[in-house]
């Protein structure tokens, strides 16, 4: 490009093209924010195929994607700062109903229900066993072995929106319902910063 120009890229999955920091729509869905970052970015040539789901953690915007149209968007809550959620390129790889959670510290489990953080939907898109510390705004707090970040419902819907997680994303219940209904074993999830 030449200095003085606005950058011009296809936004491909997005159905639009961004000029420097506004968007044109080409016939496809346009998000109203000119924070999209290419996929290409983190290493996809070009977008899945199939259904696949693109999580914006600045507009804590969840798309989910199909033939490079979008067929739903929901509103999430992601990671506190020092809890971020991880970004990059993954899979679906865990799909449960009604779970039980454990907290990743004391190992208290909290059956399902109305009282359980996860919702009654959990879709699990990352894995990591090298343990984690840092301030949850409370306590520091530090979880040795395995943590898992994925989609889940809350009961504290307020909390939908904000960065307030320890690195999941949290829908509104009736939502990750409707996105569990929506995935599979291994669709791809894409977080962008």
């Amino acid at each position: 490009m030449r200095p003085g120009c606005p950058e011009l890229r296809w936004l491909g999955p997005l159905g639009a093209w961004a000029i420097g920091a506004g968007l044109l729509g080409l016939g496809g869905p346009v998000l109203s924010q000119p924070v999209l970052p290419q996929l290409t970015q983190f290493g996809a040539a070009q977008p899945p195929s199939g259904r696949y789901l693109v999580l914006d953690r600045r507009q804590r915007l969840l798309l989910v994607l199909e033939g490079g149209q979008e067929r739903r968007r929901f509103p999430v809550g992601v990671g506190r700062p020092g809890w971020e959620t991880p970004v990059g390129r993954f899979e679906v790889i865990e799909l449960a109903r009604n779970p039980t959670w454990e907290h990743p510290v004391t190992g208290q489990h909290i059956a399902p229900g109305p009282a359980n953080p996860l919702g009654s939907r959990w879709i699990g898109f990352h894995r990591d066993c090298k343990g984690r510390a840092g301030f949850n705004g409370r306590e520091h707090l530090v979880v040795k072995g395995c943590v898992s970040a994925g989609f889940h419902g809350t009961p504290q819907r307020a909390s939908v929106g904000q960065a307030v997680s320890h690195g999941c994303v949290r829908l509104l219940d009736e939502h990750v319902r409707e996105l569990f209904e929506l995935v599979e074993m291994g669709t791809p999830v894409t977080v962008l910063p």
